[in-house]
């Protein structure tokens, strides 16, 4: 037996329900010539009559009646086929995996995920967040180990696609009662003479520091060394250190530190969402990555 047609299939429902064929073809817009033409050729694929003539219209035979059935399921199935592949069609399904920095992760980026995938269009979305350093994220993204990355534009992004996204505005971290507390703002050499607590020496953060130390013929004097901003500020709120760290997680009076701008040109920083090539982006990552991009700033 051929495969049944979803269209035949529909007029017939439609034949049925109606039971009428003038009518049916008045509702789907064709001659009902044409629709008997397709019953005919239904009743003669399944070898048995479906439909019973009456002088007024017509009426599903027992074999009409058990294909009715079969026929609205059928109909009802490819129609939640089409509505799945329309929404992942639209973004709206799927799976996206991201790299990103501590320090975006840290200040918004979890925040905007997480405002995305509450948007009931996004329900069936599913997003993995990873943290990494900007040198892996770039690999990790060339690599089609993650679909977006999120890193300090400084990176060398050459040969990814790239859109600007959040930026963030360095300041210096000190405890309560510290030399450099009362400051109003602090140029980045007055900060060489105190012991810092640093992140790895691959972030992008500590090897922009040791860049800027090195220009002033100076060398960051590094007392802990920590993965995280987290880590960083109980350092510092223990007495133990200072430490430069985006003003955007700091929250000084719920942490009893002082946070002091830090006037420096490149103390603001801009970060960037990189990708290899938009059209080979799954239709979740597209709409995740315009999703993202509409946050950044000026």
């Amino acid at each position: 037996m051929r495969d049944f047609d979803l269209t035949t299939l529909r007029l017939f429902v439609s034949v049925c329900e109606a039971g009428n064929i003038a009518r049916a073809g008045e509702r789907a817009n064709i001659v009902g010539s044409a629709i008997s033409k397709r019953l005919a050729q239904l009743e003669s694929q399944v070898g048995t009559p479906l439909l019973v003539r009456k002088r007024h219209g017509v009426l599903p035979t027992a074999a009409g009646q058990t294909l009715l059935e079969h026929a609205r399921v059928m109909l009802d199935g490819a129609a939640r086929i089409a509505q799945d592949m329309q929404r992942y069609a639209a973004g709206g399904s799927g799976q996206v995996r991201i790299l990103a920095s501590v320090s975006a992760m840290t200040e918004s980026l979890a925040d905007d995920v997480a405002a995305f995938l509450k948007q009931p269009a996004h329900r069936n979305i599913q997003v993995d967040l990873e943290e990494r350093v900007s040198p892996e994220i770039v690999r990790g993204v060339r690599e089609g180990l993650a679909s977006l990355g999120v890193c300090w534009d400084a990176a060398d992004v050459t040969g990814l696609q790239s859109r600007p996204y959040r930026g963030d505005h360095l300041c210096v971290v000190v405890p309560a009662g510290h030399p450099l507390a009362g400051r109003r703002d602090l140029r980045f050499a007055d900060t060489l003479d105190y012991e810092q607590v640093s992140l790895p020496v691959n972030s992008a953060v500590q090897v922009m520091l040791q860049r800027r130390a090195a220009e002033l013929g100076r060398t960051l004097v590094h007392r802990v060394v920590v993965t995280n901003f987290e880590a960083a500020l109980r350092v510092v709120r223990a007495g133990l250190a200072i430490s430069l760290v985006p003003r955007e997680v700091v929250r000084p009076q719920a942490d009893g530190l002082h946070a002091v701008p830090l006037d420096e040109p490149w103390a603001t920083r801009r970060f960037v969402l990189c990708y290899r090539d938009a059209p080979t982006l799954s239709p979740a990552a597209r709409t995740l990555l315009d999703h993202l991009a509409s946050h950044a700033g000026p």
